[in-house]
C-alpha cells in the first residue's frame, strides 16, 4: 500500500521548555526526593516534530505560539531548518514541562500548556490561507483549535496527521475520522479504542476510522498500521535506552517524512523505528533527534545485517 506523495508540511505544533529532572526513581506521592541533575532545554511535541521533520529532510512551517521568554525555541527550530514566520509572541508564558527521567531512561512529564493554550480560530486561518490543496498538516494534543484546524484542512483538501498525544479529555469528540493518519501509543490507543490488545486496538480504530491510516507504536514490538481490513508490522530496532523523551517525536517526523516522499508504508515505519532507536540512545529531547544521512546509514546497515 503506498501513498501520494505530498510537498509541504505545516505543524500546528507545541513550544515548551523543558525541566528535566534526573532522579533514581519518579516521585511518589507525599515524597519529597533530590533530583540527582536538572537541564533546562527546548520541547514539546510540536518542537520535536517539527525538528524531526527537518532533520529527515522535509520542507517544513511550524506554527504557533510563545510567550516572552520563549524566543530559544523559536530560534532551535531556525537552526534545524524549520520555517518559523508563524511562530509568534502572546502575552503570557511559555508552555512548559516538568520531565523526571529514572534509572531506566523512562519519563514521566507533567505539563502546563502556557501559549499552546491560546491558538485562536483567526490564527488558524491566517496560516492554513497561505497552503494549500494536498499539503500536509500536522496535529497534537497539545494545543488549543484542534477540532479547528482538522475541519478547515478537511475543508481545504488538505491532508491532516495527528499524533493523539497526551491522552485526555480533549480527545474525545475530535472529529478523528476526518484525519489521513492518526499516530498513537499502546496507552493512548487503548484510551481511544477501550481496549488493550495491539491487535484489538487496530481492528477497533480501523473500524470506526474507515477511511484514516491507523498507526499504533509498540515500543520494544515495533509499530504497526491499519487501515479498513489492511495492515502493515514493522518491527523495532534493538539498542541500549538512555532517554525516551523524544522517541515518539521522532516516530512521528520521521514517518510523516517517508510519507511525504512516498514511501511503503513499510518502509515508512522501518526508517521511523530506526530514526526513533538512535533517538533513545542520547539524552534530551529535541537535541537527540538524529539527521537523516545517519538514519540512512543505520538502515542500510540494518539491512545488510550488521
Amino acid at each position: 500500500m503506498r501513498e501520494e506523495k505530498d510537498m509541504r508540511v505545516v505543524n500546528f505544533g507545541s513550544l515548551n521548555i523543558d525541566y528535566v529532572y534526573r532522579v533514581d526513581h519518579f516521585v511518589q506521592p507525599g515524597e519529597t526526593m533530590s533530583a540527582q541533575s536538572l537541564q533546562i532545554q527546548c520541547g514539546g511535541k510540536g518542537l520535536n516534530q517539527s525538528v524531526a521533520l527537518a532533520r529527515a529532510g522535509v520542507e517544513t512551517w511550524h506554527a504557533g505560539l510563545i510567550g516572552p521568554e520563549g524566543h530559544f525555541l523559536k530560534e532551535t527550530l531556525d537552526r534545524a531548518g524549520v520555517h518559523t514566520r508563524f511562530v509568534e509572541e502572546s502575552a503570557g508564558s511559555t508552555g512548559h514541562a516538568i520531565i523526571q527521567v529514572d534509572s531506566t531512561g523512562q519519563n514521566s512529564i507533567l505539563l502546563h500548556d502556557g501559549a499552546n493554550g491560546r491558538l485562536t480560530p483567526d490564527f488558524v486561518t491566517a496560516v492554513l490561507d497561505q497552503f494549500s490543496a494536498g499539503d500536509t498538516v500536522l496535529l497534537q494534543n497539545e494545543t488549543s483549535c484542534v477540532e479547528e484546524i482538522i475541519h478547515q484542512a478537511a475543508r481545504r483538501g488538505m491532508r491532516t496527521a495527528m499524533n493523539a498525544a497526551p491522552a485526555n479529555e480533549k480527545l474525545v469528540g475530535l472529529p478523528l475520522e476526518a484525519l489521513s493518519w492518526l499516530l498513537v501509543n499502546e496507552v493512548e490507543g487503548a484510551f481511544l479504542a477501550g481496549t488493550e490488545a495491539p491487535e484489538a486496538i487496530l481492528d477497533t480504530l480501523a473500524a470506526r476510522y474507515p477511511e484514516t491510516t491507523v498507526v499504533l507504536t509498540l515500543g520494544e514490538q515495533g509499530a504497526a498500521a491499519a487501515r479498513g481490513g489492511w495492515r502493515a508490522w514493522g518491527p523495532a530496532r534493538k539498542t541500549a535506552v538512555v532517554d525516551t523523551t523524544a522517541a515518539g517525536d521522532t516516530f512521528t517526523g520521521y514517518f510523516i517524512a517517508a510519507i511525504v516522499e512516498g514511501k511503503t508504508m513499510q518502509e515508512a515505519l522501518r526508517l521511523a523505528a530506526c530514526a526513533s532507536s538512535i533517538t533513545v540512545s542520547r539524552e534530551g529531547a529535541a537535541v537527540s533527534i538524529p539527521e537523516r544521512t545517519l538514519v540512512d546509514e543505520r538502515v542500510r546497515q540494518l539491512d545488510k545485517g550488521n
